[in-house]
């Protein structure tokens, strides 16, 4: 298998995935302190959405190029 066709697979369950969950979130720490013994930290929750039309783009060109990237002229 080349390369191509790992780059056309990925492309294809990444852009399957982007339309079954809609977004991904991940959690950011953004301070932290130390005083003393006592220690503070303020963790944040964000949420990327991924929009349809690039999950839909990536199945295209990810589907494109599996079909029509291992034809040689």
């Amino acid at each position: 298998m080349n390369a191509l066709k790992i780059v056309a697979i990925a492309l294809i369950v990444a852009g399957a995935l982007g339309l079954a969950y809609g977004s991904f979130s991940y959690t950011k720490e953004t301070h932290e302190a130390k005083i003393g013994p006592i220690e503070l930290s303020v963790k944040d929750k964000e949420t990327v959405n991924v929009p349809v039309w690039a999950g839909v783009g990536a199945i295209v060109i990810g589907g494109a190029l599996l079909l029509l990237g291992g034809k040689k002229p």
